[in-house]
């Protein structure tokens, strides 16, 4: 690659060092032949430009190469032209050191090869050039004057002219010319470029030859259209045409093309004015034009940039999503049989006090790894940006009544009273996510009885009224050891714990309160602590939620007893459909069971059951086509509580089987309280289903 490299520069510099000495050369006969005042002194002399360019792009061994081509071919021109050998040692010695002097100038201005893309630039250079042809023309005149009795005035400022038009001219001109920025901008067809320049160089003949129309001004309309079609090149172009050709017509014509009875010294002026006019005009208009064009590139590269991000950026949040997925899947599964039957032998009469104490410790360290295993689910979720609200009509009240029952087991094991309270004034509705705000209330009570030891757990809701909004606040009150001041500020970060110590007594990722805090920001919420050590905390909840209609009612099922339900377990794993049957015979309720979809639709069409409870992936039939179909029946199979028991518990993957028609979900591993309560609520409630 770097051979590729220094092969391509080598041609590079190669073209460069013969288009600028065929160039010079050709600049040297031009000026000397075509443009020659009466003094003997050029009225466009662009070689200095020329060479000056030469010297800032080209590398060292061609530098030289290029200055011994100058003076070569400088003092033979001014041979050619009777020059005396004084003169044409003069004037070649001038040029070239004028030509040194402007590129060691503006390397030390630009650090390197000037670059011409502002007006800023333009200024820059022609305020770096002028001076040093000045100085120049002074010093070419003083020995003109001296040596050979030319008057001084008058050589001092034609050669000044002259330089000042090939600097001013020239050499930004070229450098536009070579400069791969602008040869990127303003790609037209070839036959476009050899019009539009044709065109000017006819139009410049017609004004300035002796029997020509003499309206120079006309060029200016072609010379900006040429700029807004071409660009900064194309005004360069037109510039160099123009001077090329405008030039030797008033030096050798007979006529002025401007139409007035000046000198001929005058109309050389006036001419110069004219073309260095032109040329900062439609250089103006190009540089302009460029630099929109630049930027439209730069916004249409950072777009592209910008959508090859957000592609990376949805391919890996996908890969993130499926990843979770996946993981939670694999982690519930068998979770489920580990706390499932510890729950079942929990539940005998006929074990022994240490093996119950075992099974109590396995039961508890299952529990306590569910709870890290969502922690971190969710912390990512949350951190992913992947969780989205699901607002539905929810009573308050009810939501904490439950979440309070879920955790009532618990609180009653450690001989903790555990009470609600709800203030509610106007007793409505309100537009909330029920899942969300469960979670962060069902993680604020775990935690209130996980660090109480003894007394009393408070929970509250206290609706105040709104104009638009309602404000709700939740409490949960407790009677533990407390929080210090300095400690509090950490509760809420991630990964951070009250006591963080390696013997500190309780165990935990140190997350369900950041994730709590996420969740309830994005509720557009706040989340905060009151304590004091030794006696107690209360964590709160503020949200605002509108007042929400409820949902209309299609069909209501008179309530069923747990104890005389009729449900259909559907599960294709054994000791899934075990440990389910056991639970749900514990509570009374008469079980049968389906291995997979089809023959759950089967036995829904002819059984008459209170509740489903469905797996999700099943061979033959998956659970949401079952439930799908089993919508589909005539009623009232097709009205029957369908809930999810699976262990795909993300946010998309619960919403789909709310799409696919189920009315609640339960996530693996079952938990004894929560399946309880959620048959409960779906036998004993009056039932929807859309």
């Amino acid at each position: 690659m770097r051979h590729h490299l220094a092969q391509h520069e080598q041609r590079r510099q190669n073209t460069l060092l013969l288009s600028l000495a065929v160039a010079i050369v050709a600049s040297f006969a031009f000026s000397d032949f075509l443009t020659r005042t009466p003094l003997g002194i050029a009225t466009f002399w662009p070689a200095n430009a020329l060479l000056a360019v030469g010297l800032m792009v080209l590398n060292p061994p061609r530098r030289i190469a290029l200055v011994g081509v100058s003076i070569v071919f400088h003092l033979m021109i001014d041979f050619l032209v009777g020059d005396h050998v004084g003169k044409a040692l003069l004037y070649t010695s001038v040029d070239i050191l004028q030509a040194f002097a402007v590129w060691l100038v503006a390397k030390r201005f630009w650090g390197g090869t000037p670059r011409v893309r502002t007006m800023r630039q333009l200024a820059l250079l022609a305020a770096l050039a002028v001076p040093i042809t000045f100085a120049s023309a002074l010093i070419c005149a003083s020995f003109l004057a001296l040596g050979y009795g030319m008057p001084f005035l008058d050589s001092l400022w034609e050669w000044f002219m002259c330089g000042a038009l090939g600097m001013a001219v020239v050499l930004p001109a070229v450098l536009v010319l070579i400069d791969a920025e602008h040869r990127r901008s303003f790609h037209r067809s070839l036959i476009e470029r050899i019009t539009l320049l044709a065109s000017v160089a006819l139009l410049t003949v017609a004004c300035f030859h002796p029997e020509g129309i003499g309206t120079p001004f006309m060029i200016y309309p072609l010379a900006m259209l040429a700029s807004f079609r071409l660009g900064a090149r194309g005004a360069a172009q037109v510039s160099l045409i123009v001077a090329c050709v405008a030039v030797p017509f008033m030096v050798q014509g007979t006529q002025s093309a401007f139409q007035l009875e000046w000198g001929a010294a005058d109309e050389t002026r006036l001419i110069q004015v004219f073309v260095t006019l032109l040329f900062g005009t439609s250089l103006a208009a190009g540089l302009a034009l460029a630099q929109q064009e630049r930027l439209k590139r730069l916004l249409l590269r950072r777009e592209q940039l910008t959508r090859a991000a957000r592609g990376r950026a949805m391919a890996a949040t996908e890969a993130k999503t499926e990843f979770l997925a996946t993981m939670s899947h694999e982690i519930r599964t068998p979770l489920n049989s580990v706390l499932g039957f510890a729950q079942l032998l929990a539940a005998r009469n006929d074990l022994p006090p240490d093996a119950r104490r075992q099974v109590n410790l396995i039961d508890s360290a299952g529990g306590a790894l569910l709870t890290v295993v969502n922690d971190i689910l969710d912390f990512s979720r949350v951190e992913a940006g992947q969780v989205e609200l699901a607002l539905q009509p929810t009573s308050a009240a009810t939501l904490l009544r439950d979440t309070a029952a879920i955790m009532a087991p618990e609180a009653r094991a450690k001989g903790l009273i555990l009470n609600v309270e709800v203030i509610d004034p106007i007793e409505a509705l309100h537009d909330l996510d029920e899942v969300r705000l469960r979670q962060v209330l069902l993680n604020l009570l775990n935690n209130a009885v996980k660090f109480t030891e003894a007394g009393r757990i408070d929970t509250r809701l206290i609706v105040e009224p709104g104009d638009h909004e309602d404000r709700l606040r939740f409490e949960i009150a407790d009677t533990g050891a407390g929080i210090a001041v300095d400690r509090q500020t950490l509760l809420f970060q991630r990964f951070s714990q009250v006591d963080s110590s390696a013997s500190r007594t309780y165990g935990g990722a140190g997350l369900g309160l950041a994730i709590s805090r996420a969740l309830v920001e994005l509720m557009g919420g706040k989340i905060g602590v009151d304590s004091v050590p030794g006696r107690g905390s209360c964590f709160w909840i503020e949200v605002a939620a509108p007042v929400a209609e409820p949902l209309a009612v299609t069909e209501q099922r008179a309530p069923v007893a747990p104890s005389a339900a009729r449900i259909l377990l559907v599960d294709d794993h054994p000791m899934n459909r075990e440990i389910g049957v056991a639970l749900l015979v514990l509570a009374g309720c008469k079980v049968d069971i389906a291995e997979n979809g089809q023959q759950a639709v089967d036995a829904a069409a002819v059984g008459e059951y209170d509740m489903i409870l469905m797996d999700i992936h099943m061979p033959l039939m998956d659970g949401l086509a079952a439930t799908r179909a089993i919508r589909a029946l005539p009623s009232p199979a097709s009205k029957v509580p369908i809930i999810a028991m699976s262990a795909d518990a993300l946010p998309q993957q619960v919403e789909r089987c709310y799409a696919a028609g189920m009315v609640d979900h339960i996530a693996k591993p079952i938990q004894r309280e929560v399946l309880y309560a959620k048959v409960e609520r779906w036998l004993t409630a009056p039932t929807r289903i859309d």
